[in-house]
């Protein structure tokens, strides 16, 4: 997958609303990436592309209202959820409370709590399905000066979202050349874009946690998946050309198998 905005579905009957949510949503850097007015039609949408979030009215047209579509959506693929809606009734919320939504927005949406909870729907639901070992870290384990960068950088199967900007932006793993390291600062970089990250190269290899990435000096690992050529000193990957630490070859080799 390659690097992309965040993929939202919105499902809303209601044809203005859904227009007005869709470009605050553009607005503020997300992409719809697509539009349903009922349950069937938001179905066949999520299982034709990949959705990183769902906004799903709670009242829709046609045989499923928002609660029995996520139902149907969910047990296709899990998916954070945030429910739009006008009922505050003790039912409604809890069968809604069912499908373990990450958020209720009220409406009349409003633009500043449509984005904080997208952005926090996103965050806590990647933050979940981390592996079992994140989760036994303290936060007596986190240095200091790495603990808020361990919620800008999260990671779901072969994709790791940045905080950049004031949003996650989705990078697939196997776009990434390289990561450089400057004292307390690594910085990721794709085909044209950079995020620097307050973490060491070390702590960073260990959170994407992906055996492609190889340490290939005290300042750099690459991608071995996107490497152009290497020599005794040297290392070439796209445009660019990586020092090569001795010490780092043996690991480096392993990855190769001679014919």
């Amino acid at each position: 997958m390659s690097e992309s905005k965040v993929q939202i579905l919105i499902i809303e009957d209601e044809a203005i609303l859904a227009m007005y949510v869709s470009d605050l949503l553009e607005t503020q850097g997300y992409e719809v990436a697509g539009v349903a007015d009922n349950g069937a039609e938001a179905l066949s949408l999520y299982r034709q592309n990949r959705i990183d979030l769902i906004l799903c009215d709670i009242n829709l047209k046609g045989g499923w209202d928002g609660i029995e579509t996520i139902r149907h959506i969910l047990e296709f693929k899990p998916v954070p959820v945030i429910y739009l809606t006008s009922q505050t009734d003790k039912e409604t919320i809890e069968r809604a409370k069912a499908t373990f939504p990450a958020a209720y927005l009220a409406k009349p949406v409003r633009p500043d709590n449509l984005q904080i909870s997208v952005d926090l729907a996103i965050h806590n639901y990647v933050m979940n399905r981390l592996p079992s070992v994140a989760e036994k870290e303290t936060k007596a384990s986190i240095p200091e000066k790495e603990a808020s960068s361990r919620e800008s950088i999260l990671r779901s199967g072969d994709q790791v979202f940045i905080k950049h900007n004031y949003q996650f932006v989705g990078i697939s793993l196997n776009d990434i050349l390289l990561l450089e390291a400057d004292n307390t600062y690594t910085t990721i970089q794709t085909k044209g874009h950079k995020y620097t990250l307050r973490l060491s190269l070390s702590s960073l290899l260990e959170r994407l946690d992906y055996s492609s990435l190889v340490r290939v000096h005290r300042s750099y690992a690459v991608n071995v998946n996107q490497l152009k050529g290497f020599n005794e000193r040297e290392i070439f990957i796209d445009t660019m050309t990586i020092p090569f630490g001795q010490q780092y070859k043996e690991d480096f080799m392993r990855h190769f198998q001679a014919r």
